[in-house]
């Protein structure tokens, strides 16, 4: 899952991304409607964490740009206006939730968690590979039925696999659906974290196969 901030006030964009990343998402932040418009036109993102009060063109108005190039990720408006007509005037727009300042980070992060099960509803949140269940909303794993733990950025990687798992997945692509902007995360690194899943998953059949000069992919599953 990823998530785009859009904060002009480095402090709680720092906090607020250091809260969500320790829930497994890969985070990035810009400082302004313009460089948000951008950012969603060049990467896909989960959900946009959008502040009204922006310097220049503001969250109102981006959010409309947003909304008329037919963007459907979901947005959640944070500000510190708390006046009814602003609340109506965001969601009118086509803002799915909204936040006032000052609040709690755990209802942020709730909020968040909600925002990403409703749009994910229909797909329906729940990746099931063999024994391999993934709920990417509850962000829990669990493996012939008992809870797998995961550091995150295993989750990460396991994600990319089986959302992917009709096909092979290049180090590169990995790197840029769990990395952040202005990370530094290595092919070794995928290595390193690839070896680490093998470890936890193969004991129960699921196989994580090396395709020489090409990248990584889910083997089908078969009974052990």
């Amino acid at each position: 899952m990823r998530i785009l901030i859009v904060e002009d006030d480095p402090g709680l964009a720092a906090g607020v991304s250091k809260i969500l990343e320790g829930e497994g998402y890969a985070v990035d932040v810009v400082r302004s409607g313009e460089q948000a418009l951008l950012a969603v036109e060049q990467e896909a993102f989960d959900l946009v964490i959008l502040d009204v009060g922006l310097p220049g063109m503001d969250g109102f108005e981006a959010l409309r740009r947003l909304r008329a190039t037919a963007q459907r990720v979901p947005v959640l408006l944070l500000t510190a206006r708390d006046a009814v007509d602003d609340r109506v005037r965001g969601l009118d727009l086509g803002g799915d939730d909204y936040v006032a300042k000052p609040f709690a980070m755990s209802e942020l992060a709730a909020r968040v968690r909600a925002l990403i099960r409703r749009s994910q509803a229909q797909a329906g949140p729940k990746i099931v590979h063999g024994p391999l269940e993934l709920d990417t909303v509850a962000r829990r794993a669990y493996l012939a039925g008992a809870p797998l733990e995961l550091a995150a950025r295993e989750w990460g990687v396991l994600e990319v696999l089986l959302t992917r798992a009709d096909r092979i997945v290049s180090k590169e692509a990995i790197i840029q659906a769990v990395a952040n902007w202005g990370e530094e995360l290595s092919p070794n690194a995928i290595e390193v974290y690839v070896s680490r899943l093998r470890a936890k998953l193969e004991p129960a059949g699921v196989q994580i196969r090396t395709v020489r000069g090409f990248g990584y992919m889910l083997e089908d599953y078969r009974e052990p």
